[in-house]
């Protein structure tokens, strides 16, 4: 089911990759890692579930490795940062230059959609046929892999923040990736491995609550999964169910939503 991609030739340009290419080593998510958003961190999830202080340094360097060291934010803040970076780059009066600089530049060290190198571009005044032409190719030599990208972007956030198949498609959206793309990423994970995920998330949450009433227990844990992406009649009842472990009476809870 999961699938890892090697992201080397993003780094290395000069050495493209066919997508499908992968490295075979472990996955992304193994133990609590996986997608991380180190810069900036401070250890809360952006969907709002606290992060375990005692975790949040193996979180910051396994997010380095995943490759996906930004912040999954607005796509408007995220085509600032991009230009921001990109300002770096020695002025060239071919803008088809310029423009092959800027995306190299870009690439080096992080993947990135077509979408994303395109906002790029056009907040650095390059015009749209030529933005175009330079991205085109760059998908045609394997620097741009939008299904390559979305594929490690679900295997990463999912295993790592264990987030919903609706909230990877929700992010990969803001990204710019095509629908159909996103479709075969989010793909990889079935309802039986999101609903363990869901458990999981749970059960790390649940001594945390332990000394508040029944309902509260139940509205703060079925609200971090509804944050994560996940529907509402599977976060009552893996809720329920670990409730219902501890000992606790759980007849009529949950029955109006929480």
């Amino acid at each position: 089911m999961t699938r890892r991609t090697d992201w080397a030739e993003y780094a290395h340009p000069a050495a493209p990759r066919e997508r499908g290419s992968r490295g075979d080593g472990g996955t992304a998510g193994e133990g609590d890692g996986g997608y991380e958003d180190p810069r900036g961190d401070t250890g809360a999830d952006p969907y709002g579930e606290d992060v375990p202080r005692g975790e949040r340094g193996t979180r910051r360097r396994r997010g380095r490795r995943s490759g996906f060291g930004e912040p999954a934010d607005d796509p408007q803040d995220r085509g600032s940062s991009l230009s921001s970076r990109a300002e770096k780059e020695e002025p060239s009066a071919d803008p088809a230059e310029r423009a092959r600089a800027i995306c190299l530049r870009l690439l080096t060290g992080t993947p990135r959609t077509r979408k994303q190198l395109a906002d790029a571009l056009r907040k650095r005044e390059i015009p749209e046929e030529v933005a175009d032409e330079v991205l085109s190719r760059f998908e045609e030599v394997g620097l741009i892999d939008d299904g390559a990208f979305a594929d490690a972007w679900v295997e990463s956030r999912h295993h790592g923040r264990g987030l919903s198949r609706r909230a990877l498609a929700r992010e990969l959206r803001t990204k710019g990736v095509d629908s159909v793309l996103i479709d075969e990423a989010v793909g990889q994970l079935d309802s039986e491995q999101e609903e363990t995920t869901a458990r999981e998330l749970v059960a790390r949450k649940l001594r945390a609550t332990r000394g508040l009433d029944r309902d509260k227990r139940l509205r703060r844990l079925a609200g971090m999964l509804a944050r994560k992406g996940y529907s509402e009649g599977m976060a009552l009842r893996v809720v329920r169910q670990a409730l219902e472990e501890e000992g606790e009476d759980t007849e009529g809870l949950g029955d109006e939503g929480f």
